[in-house]
């Protein structure tokens, strides 16, 4: 089970102060998850601007010029935000029983460390 998913509230946690231009303190929604490259991108965060070729469509309208989007960023440089401090937590996990349609199911349920709420 991942620490972090989609749509969670994270914390940058590394690299240069925002003062100095850089994106520590920050904190947005994780728009998506790269497993493969242990990377997410996270709105807000570690914008980057990319120069596209001038073009043309079929049609006749321009394409191209600068864009402005999210680039990934590793995933041990962000913290989940603890819903009741708002600070950057730890995520733990516990196995608890529930009853549901007199069934008895164990779950995995993510929580907070330093506040222990569930996320």
């Amino acid at each position: 089970m991942a620490k972090i998913k989609k749509g969670d509230l994270v914390q940058v946690i590394t690299g240069k102060k925002q003062d100095k231009g850089g994106d520590r303190g920050k904190q947005g929604k994780v728009l998506e998850i790269l497993s493969e490259q242990n990377r997410v991108i996270v709105e807000g965060v570690n914008y980057i601007t990319k120069h596209n070729r001038v073009g043309q469509t079929q049609r006749g309208t321009k394409t191209g010029g600068i864009e402005t989007f999210e680039a990934p960023i590793h995933i041990s440089n962000v913290a989940l935000v603890d819903p009741e401090t708002k600070k950057p937590t730890r995520v733990g996990h516990r196995v608890e029983e529930q009853i549901k349609d007199g069934h008895k199911r164990t779950v995995r349920v993510r929580y907070a460390k330093k506040s222990g709420k569930d996320l």
